[in-house]
C-alpha cells in the first residue's frame, strides 16, 4: 500500500524527514482503534474526538514524517497545529533539550531565573518588529500569551474594552475566549466571560469601509476600548489574508484613537507566511505581540512581547508578581526555543516558506480550478486554504487524504477549509506530492 515516487530533495535535514507515505494497514489501524476504546475509558469526553471513525495514534515523528502506532508512515501537512515549524525532532532542538534538561530541567522562573531565560528574552526582543526596545511575559501556550497581552493593554491604557474580529480564534482561556468569535465556544461559558469585547468585520473583503466597520465597533462597545486585537492573517478562522493596505490602516486608526494593537501571531510567527511575523509584509509594527506554537518547534512555550514603554506600565515586582505561573521560563522549553530560532535562520526557513508558498498556491488554483466543490485557495507562505463548499465536504477530504498518507485539518467557522501549514523544512517535490494527493481526496 505504499506510495513510489522518484528520489525526493534530501534538503538540509536527515533524509529520513522527506520520506513519502507509506501505509501498512487500514487507516485508522488496529492499534489506533484499541487506544481510542482505552481513551475513552479515562479522559473527558470533550476533549478528543472519537467517533464516526478513531483518530490515528501517533507513535513517533521526524521532520516531515508522522508515524503511528500501526506502523504507517504520513506527511503532516499541518505542522502538528502549526507548531513544527524546524520539522518533528529536529536534531539541535532534541539535543538543547536533552543538554539543558541534564543540567537544568526546571527552575524558578520568576523568583530565581536560569540564565537560558534570560538568553531567549534578549533573542526575542532582538527579533521584535521594528527593532525598537521590547520587553516580554513569558507563557506556556498561545491563550497564555493573549491574556498577558490583554492584561498589559488594561494596565496600560485603565480602559478595558477590545475590539476583535469575526472569525478571529485567540485561545480558550476566559480572558482570551472573550475574544475569540465562535459562538460555540463561547456560549457554554458566557455567565464567566467578562464582556469586554466587541467584534468587526475581517479586512479581507476588499470593502474600503471596513475600517470604519472597526471605529463603529469600538463606538458601539459597552466598556472604553484601549486594544484592538486581531491576527495579521487569519488561522483557525480559516486561512483568511486580510486585502493589501488594510493592517497598516489598522495600525494608524489605533494610532489616532489611542488604541493599543495586538498583533496574535501566535499561528503566524517564527516564519509560517514567508516574514518572520506576518505584520512585517505591512511594515506594520504592533504595540504587543502574541507568539507561541513554532516558537520552540515542540515545547510548550509562548510569549508577550512589547514596545518597552507599554509594558513598562507594569508595576516593578516587590516579590509577588502580579501575573506569573510556576513553569514561567521553563529552562528546556527555552533552550528549544533558542535552538528553534538558530535553526529557522541558518537553514532559511523564512525563505523556504515564501518560495514554496509562492509556487505551491498558484499550483493548487490551477490543479482545483474548475472543482464544483471548491471555492477558493488562498495564502500566504506555507499557510495555505482551500476553501470548500461546506464542512462536510471539507471533513470529508481531510478522513481521506489520512487514508492517503496524508495529514491536515479543517479550519474555518463551519470547517470548510482545508488547512495547509506543514512544517517550514518541507521539500518541493514531498509537498507538491502530498498537495497532489489532498486534491484527489476532495470528493
Amino acid at each position: 500500500m505504499g506510495s513510489p515516487v522518484g528520489r525526493l530533495l534530501s534538503g538540509p535535514m536527515d533524509p529520513r524527514s522527506a520520506l513519502p507515505p507509506e501505509l501498512h494497514s487500514p487507516v485508522p489501524g488496529p492499534l489506533s482503534r484499541s487506544l481510542a476504546a482505552r481513551l475513552a475509558a479515562v479522559e473527558c469526553r470533550n476533549v478528543t474526538c472519537l467517533t464516526p471513525e478513531a483518530p490515528i495514534f501517533w507513535e513517533r515523528a521526524v521532520g516531515v514524517n508522522v508515524w503511528d502506532v500501526d506502523g504507517n508512515r504520513y506527511v503532516d501537512l499541518g505542522g502538528a497545529f502549526g507548531v513544527a515549524n524546524a520539522g518533528h525532532a529536529h536534531p539541535a532542538v532534541v539535543e538543547a533539550i536533552a543538554s539543558q534538561a541534564a543540567r537544568l530541567m526546571h527552575g524558578m522562573g520568576d523568583v530565581h531565573p536560569s540564565v537560558v531565560k534570560v538568553e531567549l528574552l534578549e533573542a526575542l526582543a532582538e527579533r521584535f518588529p521594528g527593532g525598537g526596545e521590547a520587553r516580554a511575559i513569558l507563557g506556556s501556550s498561545g491563550s497564555d500569551a493573549v491574556e498577558s497581552a490583554l492584561k498589559t493593554a488594561l494596565v496600560a491604557t485603565g480602559r478595558p474594552g477590545v475590539v476583535a474580529f469575526e472569525g478571529g480564534y485567540h485561545g480558550l482561556a476566559l480572558g482570551a475566549l472573550d475574544a475569540t468569535w465562535r459562538e460555540d465556544f463561547r456560549a457554554p461559558f458566557a455567565a464567566r466571560l467578562p464582556g469586554a469585547s466587541v467584534f468587526a468585520p475581517y479586512g479581507d473583503t476588499g470593502e474600503t469601509g471596513d475600517l470604519e466597520a472597526v471605529a463603529r465597533a469600538a463606538a458601539g462597545a459597552p466598556h472604553p476600548v484601549g486594544a484592538v486585537l486581531v491576527e495579521p492573517i487569519q488561522g483557525r478562522g480559516g486561512e483568511r489574508v486580510p486585502r493589501p493596505g488594510w493592517l497598516r490602516g489598522l495600525r494608524e486608526l489605533c494610532d489616532r484613537e489611542g488604541w493599543l494593537l495586538i498583533a496574535d501571531e501566535i499561528y503566524t510567527g517564527f516564519g509560517r507566511t514567508g516574514r518572520l511575523f506576518a505584520c512585517e509584509h505591512e511594515d506594520v509594527v504592533p504595540d504587543l505581540l502574541c507568539v507561541g506554537k513554532g516558537l520552540a518547534s515542540g515545547m510548550p512555550l509562548s510569549a508577550c512581547l512589547g514596545r518597552a514603554e507599554v509594558m513598562d506600565a507594569w508595576p516593578t515586582s516587590q516579590g509577588e508578581a502580579l501575573h506569573t505561573q510556576t513553569f514561567l521560563g521553563h529552562p528546556t522549553a527555552c533552550a528549544a526555543a533558542l535552538a528553534s530560532l538558530r535553526v529557522i535562520e541558518e537553514e532559511k526557513l523564512v525563505q523556504n516558506a515564501a518560495l514554496l508558498g509562492g509556487r505551491a498556491t498558484p499550483r493548487l488554483e490551477a490543479r482545483l480550478s474548475g472543482h464544483p466543490g471548491v471555492v477558493e485557495v488562498r495564502g500566504r507562505g506555507l499557510m495555505i486554504g482551500i476553501e470548500c463548499d461546506s464542512g462536510e465536504r471539507a471533513l470529508r477530504a481531510c478522513q481521506r487524504a489520512l487514508e492517503r498518507g496524508v495529514i491536515l485539518l479543517p479550519s474555518g467557522d463551519q470547517g470548510r477549509v482545508l488547512s495547509v501549514t506543514p512544517p517550514l523544512c518541507i521539500v518541493e517535490d514531498l509537498l507538491f506530492l502530498a498537495l497532489d494527493l489532498l486534491a484527489e481526496a476532495i470528493p
